[in-house]
C-alpha cells in the first residue's frame, strides 16, 4: 500500500512524503509486514519544474499544527536519488500495489520517475484501488482518526480496512 501527501493534486505535484506498507490481504489480524516513511526534498523537485498548488497550501494551513510540522519540518528528508532506490528496493518482487485511488497517488509517482527519465517499479496491471474495492462491498471507509494526513499512517489504516472487508466478505483473491 502506498499513500503520498503533496503539495497539489495534479500528476507534477511536490511530493512531501511517502508511506508505504508491506501485508498480508487475506489475514484481518496480520501485523504489518514493513513500513517505509520517506520525506523527500523539496527543492529539488521545484528544480525539476514540479508545482504546489495555492490552494493545497491554503487546505494544509487549515490541518492541526502537529501533521502540518511533520509533513513540512526539513528533517531528514532524502534526495530523489536515494527515494526513488529505496521504493524500488521495497516493491521489488510484488505482484500487487495498492492505492487509495490511483489516480492520486500512483500517477504522482509515476510521473516523477518519467520526471527523472525512470521507469515505474511496477507494472501497469499490478495497480490495485482499495477506494473501488471499498465502494464495490458497499463499505463506507471514512475516518474521525486522530491521526490523518500523515502518509504512513493513513497508509496503515488504509491496510487494515483492506484486511477487514476481504475477510468480511471471504474474499481469496484480489
Amino acid at each position: 500500500m502506498l499513500d503520498l501527501e503533496t503539495l497539489g493534486t495534479g500528476p507534477d505535484a511536490v511530493i512531501l512524503t511517502l508511506g508505504a506498507v508491506k501485508f498480508n490481504p487475506f489475514d484481518p489480524d496480520a501485523d504489518i509486514i514493513e513500513e517505509l516513511y520517506l520525506k523527500l526534498d523539496v527543492d529539488s523537485q521545484f528544480d525539476l519544474g514540479r508545482v504546489a498548488d495555492d490552494s493545497t497550501i491554503e487546505w494544509w494551513g487549515k490541518q492541526k499544527p502537529e501533521v502540518r510540522e511533520e509533513a513540512f519540518s526539513s528533517e531528514n528528508r532524502v534526495s530523489l536519488d536515494f527515494f526513488t532506490k529505496k521504493l524500488n528496493k521495497f516493491i521489488s518482487g510484488h505482484k500487487h500495489i495498492w492505492a487509495q485511488g490511483p489516480v492520486f497517488d500512483i500517477v504522482i509517482l509515476e510521473n516523477l520517475y518519467k520526471q527523472l527519465g525512470q521507469p515505474a517499479p511496477w507494472a501497469y496491471y499490478a495497480i490495485r484501488d482499495s477506494r473501488t474495492l471499498f465502494g464495490a462491498l458497499g463499505d463506507d471507509r471514512k475516518s474521525n482518526r486522530d491521526q490523518i494526513h500523515n502518509a504512513l499512517a493513513d497508509c496503515i489504516y488504509q491496510v487494515k480496512a483492506l484486511q477487514s472487508a476481504v475477510a468480511r466478505y471471504s474474499l481469496t483473491t484480489l
